[in-house]
C-alpha cells in the first residue's frame, strides 16, 4: 500500500521535535505537506509518496502564486523542500523533486509601522493601577524596546530580567540565548509590574508574564495587544507591528544593521532587508530632500 503523506508528515513532526526546532517552525513545515495533500485531493488524486512528483508541486506552487503573495508562496515552497529532503535524508524517495528549483522571490516591502502618536495612545489605553493594566503596559514596551517575538516574551523567566541593568535573556529560535536591552521607562513598568506579580496566585511560576490561569501565552499576548490597540483607536493591532517599529527606529536612529540582527535574533540577512525596507525610504527621503533643500 502506498505511504500516505500525513502519516509521513507525522514522523517528519517528531525529528523536527528531536532535531528542537521551534515549534511554530514545524507547524509552518507541517502545513506546507498538509496543503499539498489537500491540493491533491481537490484535483482527484490521492496524497500519497508517489504524487510527490516535480510536475506536481510546480503546478500546485503555480496556483498559490495566483491566489496569494510572493512570501506565503515562498514559505509554502520552504516547507515541502524540507519535508522532501527529510524524505531522502530517510530513505523514503531517492531524489528531491524540488532540487535545482529555485523559489519565488519575496520583494521587500515596507513593513507597517506605528507612528509616536499610535505608541502614545496604546499607552495610554494601559493607564490603570490593576494587575492586568501593569502587565500589559510592561508587555507593550518590552515588545517595542526590544522588538522581540511573542515566542521569546513568553519565554522570558523571573531570573532573565534584570531591571538594574535593564536587560534581559531570550531564548529564540533553535534554543538560542541573546541578550536584549530595555530603556528606564520600561524598567519602570516592569518593576511596577513585578510588585503586582508577587501579590498573584501564580507567582511562584518561572515565568516572568502572568494571566489569570497561568503563564502568558503567544494567544494571550495577541489578544491583549489587540484588546489594547481597539481601545486606542489602532484597530487589529498585533505584537509584530512592534517588531516593525523595533526595527525601523533603530535604524533610522543610526543603528547599525549588523547589530540590529543580532538583537533581533535573525540568522539571515532576508529578515533584515524586510525589515529594513521602511527606513531606507524614510533616509532615502531624507537624503533627497537635503540634495533640494
Amino acid at each position: 500500500m502506498p505511504e500516505r503523506l500525513d502519516d509521513l508528515a507525522r514522523s517528519f513532526s517528531r525529528h523536527l521535535r528531536a532535531e528542537a526546532k521551534a515549534p511554530r517552525t514545524a507547524v509552518i513545515y507541517g502545513q506546507s505537506v498538509t496543503f499539498f495533500s489537500r491540493w491533491l485531493l481537490a484535483q482527484g488524486r490521492e496524497p500519497v509518496i508517489e504524487e510527490l512528483t516535480r510536475a506536481g508541486i510546480r503546478e500546485w506552487l503555480a496556483q498559490l502564486a495566483d491566489q496569494h503573495e510572493t512570501s506565503t508562496v515562498r514559505t509554502r515552497y520552504k516547507g515541502l523542500h524540507r519535508f522532501c529532503s527529510w524524505l531522502v535524508s530517510e530513505g523514503e524517495i531517492e531524489v528531491n523533486p524540488l532540487a535545482g528549483l529555485e523559489p519565488p522571490v519575496a520583494q521587500a516591502k515596507p513593513v507597517p509601522v506605528l507612528s509616536d502618536e499610535d505608541l502614545t495612545r496604546i499607552l495610554k489605553a494601559c493607564n490603570g493601577k490593576d494587575f492586568r493594566d501593569r502587565r500589559d503596559e510592561a508587555v507593550i514596551r518590552v515588545l517595542l524596546d526590544c522588538g522581540i517575538r511573542v515566542s521569546e516574551l513568553c519565554g522570558l523567566t523571573v531570573e532573565a530580567v534584570d531591571l538594574d541593568r535593564e536587560m534581559a535573556l531570550v531564548t529564540g529560535k533553535g534554543n538560542k540565548v541573546r541578550p536584549v536591552y530595555f530603556g528606564a521607562r520600561t524598567a519602570r513598568a516592569l518593576d511596577r509590574y513585578r510588585r503586582e506579580r508577587s501579590r498573584q496566585r501564580h507567582s511562584h511560576l518561572d515565568a516572568f508574564f502572568l494571566s489569570q490561569r497561568g503563564a502568558l501565552s503567544p494567544d494571550g499576548v495577541r489578544e491583549l495587544v489587540n484588546v489594547r490597540g481597539a481601545l486606542a483607536g489602532v484597530p487589529g493591532l498585533h505584537p509584530h507591528r512592534f517588531r516593525h517599529t523595533f526595527a525601523h527606529d533603530f535604524l533610522i536612529n543610526g543603528g547599525q544593521e549588523r547589530d540590529l540582527k543580532r538583537l533581533a535574533g535573525w540568522s539571515s540577512d532576508a529578515m533584515l532587508e524586510r525589515y529594513g525596507a521602511s527606513a531606507a525610504d524614510v533616509r532615502a527621503q531624507q537624503a533627497a530632500r537635503r540634495l533640494i533643500g
